[in-house]
């Protein structure tokens, strides 16, 4: 019989039930107000409450009131307006730095968030109440005030916190988060709390109130795990590295680099894998955290190579790193990985010419971009300028390009197209013969030599109305010329007079 592990996931629940003031008083630094103060919007036609500091709501203040009614029970209540974006934007802040307890972190707005915190809690002493004491602590050298649960659903977690109670049973009926008129039939019915609900068959309520009054119930008395959608997908693989003292040198923090680095390449080759994305997260002390990326075209676990990249990008930065105070933690993770298979080496001092040219292509990609190193790949398109396409270098190896009877001397396609091609004006004996002269920038070419036509026929799923080359519609007719004084062009006539209309001829390219 197979042990299954984590059957039961455990969460972790933050809630900061004065966010929005807090968040105004980090602003304003030493010109925070000193008096009572509330945050204010607009709302079905009057100026109301939004949120309040810990003295206003001390003097009676709630959020929703009125703001006339608030200035009549406290005539020197400030007032500000509420910025909604910059709370989220503070609430995204403090998910990042709670990445530091655990990499599924999803944000629960607009003054929550909630961790899944299954098997992390041995980082922190062992145990559950010491990793929330610490990410309390955490919490309040940053001037933030939180209310902190845990439970083995994401809801069960949400409500002890957000209604600052430990057992589930306590929980009063406002945290269905269901309709008023809900709340109001229960109570008249006397049942104040979720422990009044569970004793109660369940069956009665369902049909009276839906069936999502039994789901919810469910999940808060943590009968059913809806699970969490973190913010960013959880890594294959992640190393951390924690400091009893903050680090504030690069050759510090490039040496716990290559330490993860050689432990990211244990797990990878302990799984088979090669990693093609690596992301470094600096978690200063006083709660920034600064993310550096190197991307290789190649599945890797080579922790030399990984050093050097990641040097590379630490030189390359247009802004440098900024340690601060130091850093007091440092993570590495793995988000893309591939199949990897161990390779015998060779007895002969062979070079791998194949690795070479990854390994240039990885540090030309992080010194000047992934985007501006490129790489050419063939088409599935018999169309000339949908044959071939760019792609970054570390997106995967170029296409197979097979040399067939048809591209070997003379040279059949130009390696120069114009994009898009260039309107000439063409003379011709014959309605769809070859061209005898052209005009091609104010200049007239005498053709003396014609090879073709090579007919290209439209791509019929391709085909929109309209007559502009590159964009379906008429047959092709390819011709390669040579004019008076030896240059070659490559010109096209974009349709036959048999297809009814104008046809109109183009110069695609320059031979060599």
């Amino acid at each position: 019989m197979e042990t299954e592990f984590f059957t039961t996931r455990r969460y972790l629940a933050v809630f900061l039930p004065v966010l929005p003031a807090e968040r105004l008083i980090r602003s304003c630094g030493d010109r925070a107000p000193d008096v009572p103060f509330a945050l204010i919007e607009k709302q079905r036609g009057a100026m109301r409450l939004v949120a309040c500091d810990m003295a206003a709501l001390g003097l009676g203040m709630t959020p929703g009131m009125a703001l006339a009614d608030a200035r009549a029970r406290v005539p020197d209540l400030a007032v500000f307006d509420h910025d909604p974006q910059a709370d989220r934007q503070l609430l995204e802040w403090i998910a990042d730095g709670c990445e530091r307890y655990t990499p599924s972190c999803a944000l629960d707005p607009p003054q929550g968030l909630i961790l899944d915190i299954s098997g992390c809690a041995h980082i922190f002493g062992g145990t559950e109440a010491a990793l929330a004491r610490d990410l309390k602590m955490w919490l309040r050298r940053h001037g933030l005030t939180a209310r902190i649960a845990l439970g083995a659903t994401p809801d069960s977690a949400r409500a002890k916190a957000r209604f600052g109670v430990r057992v589930i049973n306590a929980l009063p009926v406002h945290a269905l988060d269901c309709d008023a008129k809900v709340h109001a039939a229960l109570q008249r019915a006397g049942l104040k709390t979720v422990g009044d609900l569970a004793a109660r068959p369940r069956a009665a309520f369902a049909a009276r109130f839906g069936k999502d009054y039994g789901r919810t119930l469910a999940r808060l008395l943590e009968e059913e795990d809806p699970r969490i959608t973190p913010r960013r997908a959880a890594p294959v693989i992640q190393v951390a590295l924690n400091f009893a003292e903050p680090v504030a040198r690069t050759q510090d923090v490039m040496a716990a680099i290559t330490h993860l680095a050689q432990q990211s390449a244990i797990l990878l080759q302990e799984r088979g894998e090669g990693g093609r994305r690596f992301e470094i997260s600096l978690f200063r002390s006083d709660g920034h955290v600064a993310r550096l990326a190197v991307d290789t075209g190649t599945p890797t676990r080579d922790a030399a190579l990984l050093d050097r990249l990641f040097g590379e990008r630490i030189d390359t930065l247009s802004d440098p790193l900024d340690p601060g105070f130091g850093y007091d933690m440092i993570h590495m993770a793995v988000p893309c990985s591939e199949h990897l298979a161990l390779v015998q080496a060779g007895l002969e001092s062979k070079v791998n010419v194949k690795a070479e040219k990854a390994a240039l292509i990885d540090r030309l990609s992080v010194r000047l971009g992934p985007e501006r190193v490129r790489h050419f790949h063939m088409g599935n398109s018999h169309i000339p300028e949908r044959a071939t396409f760019e792609r970054p270098a570390q997106a995967g190896p170029p296409s197979a390009f097979r040399i067939t009877p048809q591209m070997q001397e003379p040279q059949m396609r130009p390696f120069r197209l114009f994009d898009p091609p260039q309107p000439v004006e063409v003379t011709a004996l014959l309605p769809d013969g070859p061209p005898r002269q052209f005009r091609w920038r104010r200049h007239v070419h005498l053709v003396h030599f014609v090879e073709g036509p090579e007919r290209i026929a439209a791509e019929w799923w391709r085909r929109p109305a309209g007559h502009e080359p590159g964009k379906g519609g008429p047959t092709r007719d390819y011709y390669r010329v040579e004019d008076s004084e030896g240059r070659r062009f490559w010109l096209f006539r974009h349709g036959l007079y048999a297809e009814g209309g104008d046809p109109r001829w183009y110069l695609h390219g320059l031979f060599a």
